[in-house]
């Protein structure tokens, strides 16, 4: 395959049929960014020639490119090279693609042993996010939340991660104002949500017994990485009738030896 056609070929691998409604500076944009896939530079004449288009429009491209913190130019050579924002990106997707794929065969051990739903999230900012479930096998559960985002201040596994956070962390985070409730039983205040928060540092989990949503209980530990770090969250969420408060010591300890698997798994 000659270098003109690599990048041109990679795109058409990756992709299926051809859109109904193609957007040609779209398709180009995103050709453009394969192309930093294959080589450590490119300069204007490498993405005219490559593409197809005039040096004009591919120095507007790439400008646009830079603009957004895709690329930047080198200013020695005065190529371009993958920006702050394409590497975020990049390593962002391996590490959730790393962490569910260790994460897997714990959770479905955990879902096994305690036929419940399990949940593997990460913190993004103010909210929870889900980067992975696997359901409980019974007909009455607690259904996957995959892509789902809730603050993470009346969630389980939101709490063990804010528990990680400073003080003045969790003011940039959460602000001092009242919390929105989503449910009459949601922590709404910062001073409530501190001594929560103390009380998960103590024991080294949380719970969330109708807080996000009225007829689900979880309980969740952090899931550390090889420097102590709270990477992500372990959860397990089921209905009330099956989840009481005095249960949530028992499950936590479960949670915990499958965190420290996956944790021994994640890089420092």
């Amino acid at each position: 395959m000659s270098e003109s056609r690599s990048a041109l070929a990679l795109v058409d691998e990756a992709s299926g049929d051809t859109p109904n409604y193609p957007i040609g500076s779209v398709d180009n944009a995103l050709r453009l960014i394969v192309m930093f896939s294959e080589r450590k530079s490119v300069r204007i004449s490498d993405a005219s020639r490559l593409l197809g288009v005039a040096r004009s429009t591919a120095h507007r491209m790439i400008q646009m490119l830079q603009y957004r913190g895709f690329v930047v130019q080198d200013e020695d050579t005065r190529a371009y090279v993958p920006g702050p924002q394409l590497l975020r990106i990049s390593f962002a997707i391996v590490q959730n693609l790393d962490l569910r794929t260790v994460a897997q065969p714990v959770m479905e051990q955990i879902r096994d042993e305690l036929n419940e739903t399990v949940h593997l999230t990460e913190l993004r900012g103010k909210d929870v996010y889900f980067l992975h479930s696997i359901e409980s096998t019974r007909s009455l559960r607690v259904g996957s939340r995959i892509g789902m985002t809730l603050p993470a201040y009346c969630t389980s596994s939101g709490k063990v991660m804010l528990a990680d956070l400073s003080s003045q962390e969790l003011t940039e985070v959460l602000g001092t104002a009242t919390l929105p409730k989503l449910t009459e039983r949601t922590i709404n205040t910062r001073k409530e949500l501190d001594a929560d928060l103390q009380l998960v540092r103590e024991t080294g989990f949380a719970t969330n017994f109708g807080e996000s949503e009225p007829e689900v209980h979880s309980v969740a530990v952090p899931i550390r990485d090889g420097k102590g770090r709270a990477r992500a969250a372990l959860a397990i969420a089921a209905p009330p009738s099956r989840l009481e408060p005095s249960q949530a010591e028992e499950i936590a300890r479960i949670l915990e030896t499958g965190a420290s698997k996956i944790g021994e798994s994640l890089p420092a």
